[in-house]
């Protein structure tokens, strides 16, 4: 099974009773679960719930735990209000009897109605960059050997980072960045599973804007980093058979925290979702030296 089967398969949640659904972990070599896994699954219990005419327009949550990458999750579903033209719903992700992340999400029918956007930046096209996964292969022999098989190994989504830094020894730079990233495999043509999967994807590489104006990285051991919360907004279909472009800022860090915004476009330009979310950026005393 590839890693992006796997994920395909952890997405089709096991339902239990209910409003209640179960949904597998994935280890990624973070010795923890991963924050995008579980806001995915937390979306596809929701989506579970609604009609298919309705598709998730908006989310918002909150990491309350570090999960386990081994053991199973609950999903519990609240169907707070069914309307007209809109389904709201609210998650509750638990596992070993503890809530280790909420959210709240809307649902809209397709709708005709007034449409602007902000324009894409430019880009290099991607098939001008490596994948990161090319570039970490490239400098295998630069990455700590504890970490090798977490930066070299096969993903579900592939990333092509514009600019990327080197993790281990991180320069200042302004906080912003850009890449492009798609599915690994053919995904099917579910609007809602590419949704969630555009979910899943959001969390990466969007806290470490909020670190590079500081010269910081996750690698380093004197950093303590996480998800905090998580937004988005779904404004057009996305298409994660094709590469879009993920343009992210920060503009604010303080009191161990940083706020980061992402835009993403389809390769036409079209705007397809929007993000926000807070980390944590604690650094405690270098001891190394």
């Amino acid at each position: 099974m590839t890693p992006l089967e796997e994920l395909l398969s952890a997405l089709s949640l096991k339902q239990v009773k209910d409003f209640h659904f179960e949904g597998k972990p994935i280890d990624l070599g973070f010795g923890r679960l991963y924050g995008g896994h579980v806001l995915a699954q937390s979306l596809a219990a929701a989506t579970q719930t609604v009609s298919a005419d309705r598709l998730v327009h908006s989310l918002h949550g909150y990491f309350l735990r570090i999960g386990s990458d081994k053991d199973p999750i609950t999903y519990e579903v609240d169907p707070i209000r069914d309307g007209r033209s809109f389904s709201t719903r609210r998650v509750v992700a638990i596992q070993n009897g503890k809530a280790i992340f909420n959210m709240s999400c809307s649902f809209q029918i397709q709708e005709e109605g007034f449409d602007h956007q902000i324009s894409m930046p430019y880009a290099p096209a991607p098939e001008d960059i490596k994948s990161d996964l090319e570039v970490s292969r490239d400098y295998v022999d630069k990455i700590p050997l504890a970490l090798r098989d977490k930066f070299t190994c096969d993903r579900a989504i592939e990333m092509k980072s514009i600019g990327r830094i080197n993790p281990f020894h991180p320069i200042k730079q302004q906080p912003e960045q850009f890449a492009w990233f798609k599915a690994s495999g053919p995904v099917p043509d579910n609007q809602a599973l590419h949704r969630c999967l555009l979910a899943y994807t959001s969390d990466f590489t969007l806290m470490g804007t909020g670190m590079r104006p500081h010269g910081v990285s996750f690698a380093q051991k004197n950093m303590q980093t996480a998800s905090l919360d998580h937004a988005m907004w779904f404004h057009r279909d996305i298409d994660m058979n094709s590469f879009s472009l993920y343009a992210m800022d920060a503009p604010n860090a303080c009191g161990a925290r940083g706020f980061n915004r992402g835009n993403i476009f389809l390769r036409n330009g079209k705007l397809a979702a929007s993000v926000t979310q807070e980390g944590l950026m604690r650094q405690w005393p270098d001891s190394s030296g």
